[in-house]
């Protein structure tokens, strides 16, 4: 096979962090945790297969009980997270590999049948669909509105668990401002009804999102701390209101930190937002390219188009799902793995999570999945 030359292999640079190349292991939940949300050696071998990749995003987070979306998710708020996620960081870096680990706090997306707990959310606006639990899918409940209080603790409890990361090993961490979670729900006009100073103008809907990154960066230092938003995503019930308005307004108080980078979930390019975050954002952005098809082409054709757009790095989830050696398979032009049924994305297990095979046990056909989404990660 002939290795390809482009600027995706070529070494990059986070603040104290050096990488081998560009591409991005994006956060990708897959459920494999106890209960409790410890993580489990099946994942240090997960996470050990993909250590190629420049960074690992580890999955989503939670930094409190009541930030629970989904049953078996991680989460990193006792010691028992703690020495869980230890044993996967022990074994990335003796993989060669380096870990952030994303914090998110779910916001409305949570259900008592899950937590135990109430939801809680910036207003008690109710998830407009249902919520998977240990249960099966169950109708969202109304969240409890938090307090100024509940904002208060929560913002510490954000930081308590950048702390939690640093101590387990990681290299840093995500602060998940995305994908209709809660600080995306604070950014949002419609989940988002306050009347305080965390709602209403813009100015005061990135005010919760703010603090939580300003706290974590001074627990950890800025240059540990990167922040993912997702600009127009419509998901969980999302419908900001001033997108275009919202983000560089974020960015503009935001980019004097020094933080890590900005990863900017779904970019597009061609986009009138993505075009106002790359000029506003004065460091590092990650890139999540919308990808129509899953094929080594495919990837590659999407992620030098994002960073001919002024991109640095390319964060890939579900091609890393299928292929735990996907720099090799990029590098060299080989066929991709086929993804498996969806199930096994979200099930507890080694199928369709550490049995796919790297690329010397592979036929020589092209595999290629088309997937229908546009808004692949």
């Amino acid at each position: 096979m002939t290795q390809h030359t482009t600027a995706l292999f070529e070494p990059a640079r986070l603040p104290g962090l050096d990488l081998p190349n560009r591409l991005v292991m994006a956060p990708l939940t897959r459920n494999r945790a106890e209960a409790d949300g410890t993580p489990t050696p099946l994942m240090a071998t997960y996470y050990a297969q993909r250590a190629s990749a420049g960074l690992i995003i580890a999955e989503a987070s939670t930094p409190n009980p009541v930030g629970q979306t989904y049953p078996n998710i991680t989460a990193v708020h006792s010691p028992a997270h703690v020495a869980g996620w230890r044993q996967v960081t022990d074994a990335v870096r003796d993989a060669g590999g380096r870990m952030f680990l994303q914090l998110q706090h779910g916001g409305r997306v949570g259900h008592p049948a899950t937590s135990g707990l109430t939801p809680v959310a910036p207003s008690p606006v109710a998830l407009p669909e249902t919520i998977f639990t240990p249960e099966g899918h169950r109708p969202a409940v109304v969240p409890r509105e938090m307090t100024a209080e509940d904002i208060r603790t929560t913002v510490a409890d954000f930081a308590k668990a950048a702390r939690n990361a640093i101590d387990a090993g990681f290299e840093g961490v995500e602060v998940h401002s995305a994908n209709g979670h809660l600080l995306h729900q604070f950014l949002a006009a419609n989940t988002n009804l306050r009347t305080d100073g965390y709602g209403g103008p813009v100015a005061d809907r990135i005010r919760f999102t703010a603090e939580v990154t300003e706290a974590v960066a001074a627990e950890i230092g800025a240059g540990r701390v990167g922040l993912r938003i997702s600009p127009g995503n419509t998901v969980n019930g999302i419908a900001e209101g001033e997108t275009e308005e919202l983000y560089p307004a974020l960015a503009e108080r935001l980019g004097g930190l020094g933080l890590a980078y900005l990863h900017l979930g779904y970019a597009d390019p061609e986009t009138p937002v993505y075009r106002k975050m790359r000029a506003a954002w004065p460091g590092v952005i990650i890139a999540n390219p919308v990808l129509e098809e899953i094929s080594t082409e495919g990837v590659r054709r999407a992620s030098e188009a994002l960073l001919a757009a002024g991109a640095d790095l390319i964060a890939l989830g579900r091609p890393f799902l299928a292929n735990p050696d996907l720099v090799t398979r990029l590098r060299l032009g080989a066929p991709l793995n086929e993804m498996r049924d969806r199930y096994f994305m979200y099930v507890g297990g080694a199928a369709g999570y550490t049995d796919y095979p790297a690329l010397d046990a592979q036929p020589s056909s092209d595999s290629i999945v088309a997937l229908d989404a546009g808004r692949v990660a």
